[in-house]
């Protein structure tokens, strides 16, 4: 019966972590006063206007730094973003994303990509259905990119073209620590002054364990996009960690399925919930994040 001691524990332990994560739930969602949420895990490199049934005052900054490899020369990027909530289950989003290229050894920097100022990115993002009940929420949104022209040629026009990207989500959490995500929609580009327009299909899938207790979590997005003639496919390792009640780093990797033309990526985002405070019976650093274009 030497085993007895040790089943004991075991449940004990497993019976603590079950209230803990039921206890940090309710913490969450139940808010005396407030509209019903539920918890998810939000992906990192596609992320989201806001929290899925954001509540009104609740605001975030992003600062994405990434790097990607590609074939004769390394792409450097940044985002910064800002999102709140301006009502219950509404949020709204403000984004500008550089990106900076350097040719590798032996290669003529005239025969690489210009540096820019990718966008100005305005998005928007209603939780129309939240269930306590059945741990699922489904939000509408839409994004719209004023796409700016080379650093190189950057005279008027000073915009290339306008992206239009309507999407839906749809998550569902599993039990106190599994959470999924789906977050697809269309994207069509019309280019000004001769630049082509083009269309192109994204979906993306999402599988997260959330660490019992906090808002830390391991998993992984698979970002999908279809268009005439072919498709592109990267899977996105990931992991969040929180460094105080309201900052979080979320560190992750990209492994592209089908391009030859890219290799490895790697992609940090930096999380800061200005006047965020976790009260109740935890205190645990965390909170969730934007999306970040192809």
């Amino acid at each position: 019966m030497a085993f007895f001691p040790l089943l004991v524990f075991v449940q004990a332990d497993s019976l603590n972590k079950a209230r803990v994560d039921s206890l940090y739930i309710e913490n969450v969602q139940d808010v005396a006063g407030q509209k019903a949420k539920v918890l998810h895990a939000e992906p990192l490199y596609i992320d989201l206007i806001r929290d899925l049934g954001a509540r009104k005052g609740e605001k975030e900054w992003n600062l994405g730094l990434g790097m990607l490899d590609n074939i004769g020369f390394d792409q450097y990027e940044m985002l910064v973003e800002y999102e709140w909530a301006v009502m219950d289950r509404l949020g709204m989003e403000v984004e500008v994303p550089f990106t900076i290229f350097s040719p590798q050894q032996n290669i003529a920097s005239d025969s690489i990509p210009s540096d820019r100022i990718e966008s100005l990115k305005l998005a928007a993002q209603w939780s129309f259905f939240v269930s306590e009940k059945w741990a699922t929420t489904m939000a509408l949104g839409y994004i719209h990119e004023f796409e700016f022209s080379d650093l190189d040629n950057f005279v008027q026009p000073y915009f290339d073209g306008q992206l239009f990207n309507p999407f839906l989500v749809v998550a569902k959490r599993w039990g106190p620590n599994w959470h999924t995500l789906i977050y697809t929609g269309p994207q069509l580009f019309r280019g000004f002054n001769g630049h082509e327009n083009h269309f192109q299909y994204e979906m993306h899938s999402n599988l997260h364990y959330m660490i019992p207790g906090t808002r830390n979590f391991l998993g992984m997005e698979v970002n999908k996009y279809f268009y005439e003639g072919g498709s592109d496919i990267t899977l996105r390792p990931q992991m969040r960690v929180g460094i105080a009640d309201n900052f979080m780093i979320g560190i992750l990797t990209g492994i592209p399925i089908n391009k030859r033309s890219e290799r490895f990526s790697t992609f940090i985002r930096l999380i800061w919930e200005p006047g965020h405070t976790t009260d109740g019976p935890l205190k645990t650093p965390f909170k969730q994040s934007r999306r970040h274009r192809k």
